[in-house]
């Protein structure tokens, strides 16, 4: 399969939803359709503080995986971080290359940007993901609380 990233475009709305509900499921969680449509609307304004969004397309333009990433201040460097929020390949596509081309991406825009750092965080048992994650990312030993 030709895989090319590109920045989400308008066009993408009816995929896209399709791929964040799958995201959202496979972690079995709800987000609120009101949350849903406010992202989209982020990610296609990119505004300062805004998400950005890319996208794997096959070679019919249609999207078979995302990308949501957010850049942040340090209180530990004079730079931007990168945060790769959302990541999601289409079941049905994966094992093609499409992940590591969006975590490309994510790099290439990282760096465009001058970020020092890029991260993200999964579940531990998401075992399919982190076997790409252990090849393009160090493991950290942090662990992460919530309130």
């Amino acid at each position: 399969m030709q895989l090319e990233v590109r920045r989400i475009a308008a066009h993408d709305r009816e995929r896209w939803a399709e791929l964040f509900a799958a995201y959202v499921a496979f972690y079995e969680t709800a987000v609120a359709e009101a949350v849903i449509e406010q992202t989209w609307q982020r990610l296609l304004a990119a505004g300062e503080g805004d998400p950005i969004g890319f996208v794997a397309v096959a070679g019919d333009d249609r999207p078979v995986g995302l990308a949501h990433l957010l850049f942040h201040r340090s209180t530990w460097s004079p730079t931007w971080y990168c945060y790769l929020e959302d990541l999601f390949v289409d079941p049905a596509c994966r094992g093609m290359g499409a992940g590591r081309a969006l975590i490309a991406a994510v790099y290439r825009e990282a760096d465009a940007r001058g970020a020092t750092r890029t991260y993200w965080v999964t579940q531990s048992h998401n075992a399919m993901a982190r076997t790409l994650y252990n090849r393009v990312a160090q493991l950290v030993p942090f662990v992460q609380y919530r309130r």
